[in-house]
């Protein structure tokens, strides 16, 4: 006997049926001149790649290690076309459904109970926000600063005394969907600070004297797509007028040069900058709270994978900030401070020289409102595994950072008024 599923059916199954990457690869090349460097552009515009590193074709410059992902139809084009071009590439990752599936590689310790070892989903890490204030009532309370589009509450812990007058450092993680490493360190920060206040020396110096704000996850609705749709998504989940394309990149999405990147204009790219400063709910609800705490405020840091780096302002143009010395003496001693402990290499600079130039970003904006000690991670590694980091490298990541974070609130403890 047939049996025919009603077309409505056909329809909800198609439409959740999880996108798969089978056989598809990450590709590293490294163009030697402009020439090289155009061949990926035109790739690019006849092909669809999905840009590692950096986020974008416009970024592709000569001598600079650009990863893409390609998929399986026209990973074998592509392959011969830089061959032909005398192109050297290297492959670093063959299948990338396999390596997505070789990212979880950690056992859970005890069911039910909270993992640091392990990526989190979004209705997990929303559990566990509930378990630290609960444990933690006199070090740890729960703002709701608002909510996404898709209507997630948006979470900020609060670590420290009740006192709002003392100084404070805001942290974000998870503002681009993919990058996972990015909210479990958020969660171990939370963790480790709630845990050894009292035993340890710095961190309790540190809490009793200041309050950290952190959003574990900044881009919700983004991260839940990441979980149940789509690894590799970035963006929010935000609908675009005119177009069928998806997502705001948050991270273009504050107003500060805004619109001054034409490739940020196309609702379907990666890098989409949204319809205007702010337009993004995610975007409100952390501009409108750091705005209305910055009395207090005296760092912004914010969370990303992958390269190793520790970046600080300016993104959208090359000049310098007037502390730039300041700012460089901060982070080369935070990056040493972190390679104390598993000799990782990070290096450390303003975003447009080091990474690539951008607008837009949470990290300027926060800068061009008056909180003048502002930095990005960008966490492990650097490209082996890139966004798909394996849970073994969790808690090695997250200590390291940890080490670099302390040493910035330090800092600005005794050197900010």
């Amino acid at each position: 006997m047939r049996f025919i599923l009603p077309l409505g059916w056909i329809a909800t199954i198609l439409a959740v049926a999880p996108v798969r990457f089978d056989r598809e690869k990450v590709l590293r090349v490294k163009p030697q001149d402009e020439k090289q460097a155009n061949i990926i552009k035109d790739l690019a515009k006849t092909n669809q790649l999905d840009f590692w590193y950096p986020d974008a074709t416009h970024h592709v410059a000569a001598n600079m290690t650009i990863d893409f992902r390609v998929s399986e139809k026209e990973s074998q084009f592509i392959q011969s076309t830089l061959d032909q071009n005398k192109m050297h590439y290297e492959i670093l990752i063959h299948d990338l459904q396999e390596e997505i599936e070789k990212q979880f590689d950690v056992k859970e310790d005890i069911p039910g109970r909270h993992s640091y070892a392990k990526y989190n989903n979004w209705d997990k890490i929303v559990g566990w926000t509930e378990k630290m204030v609960h444990k933690h009532p006199e070090m740890v309370s729960r703002i709701k600063i608002g909510t996404t589009v898709e209507d997630n509450p948006l979470y900020v812990l609060k670590i420290g005394k009740r006192d709002e007058r003392r100084k404070a450092i805001f942290m974000d993680c998870g503002i681009h969907a993919r990058e996972w490493i990015s909210p479990a360190f958020c969660q171990w920060f939370v963790y480790q600070a709630a845990k050894t206040y009292g035993k340890n020396k710095i961190m309790t110096k540190l809490l009793d004297r200041m309050n950290f704000y952190v959003l574990p996850v900044f881009n919700v609705d983004g991260y839940i797509w990441s979980w149940t749709q789509n690894r590799m998504w970035r963006k929010n989940r935000s609908k675009n007028q005119n177009s069928k394309c998806i997502g705001t990149d948050l991270n273009r999405n504050f107003n500060v040069s805004w619109n001054s990147f034409p490739n940020t204009k196309n609702p379907c790219a990666d890098i989409y900058q949204g319809p205007e400063p702010e337009s993004e709910k995610e975007t409100k609800a952390v501009t409108d709270f750091i705005r209305s705490h910055l009395k207090s405020i005296k760092a912004y840091i914010t969370f990303h994978s992958y390269s190793q780096m520790l970046l600080f302002p300016y993104g959208y143009t090359s000049k310098l900030p007037r502390n730039h010395e300041n700012l460089a003496k901060v982070a080369k001693i935070g990056t040493d401070v972190l390679a104390t402990r598993y000799e990782t290499h990070y290096i450390y600079g303003p975003i447009a020289s080091t990474i690539y130039p951008m607008s837009g970003s949470s990290l300027d904006w926060a800068y061009n409102l008056g909180i003048k000690h502002t930095f990005a991670f960008e966490l492990r590694d650097k490209g082996k595994f890139g966004f798909l980091l394996p849970e073994s490298l969790i808690k090695p990541t997250c200590k390291e950072t940890l080490l670099a974070v302390k040493f910035i609130a330090k800092y600005i403890l005794k050197h900010t008024s």
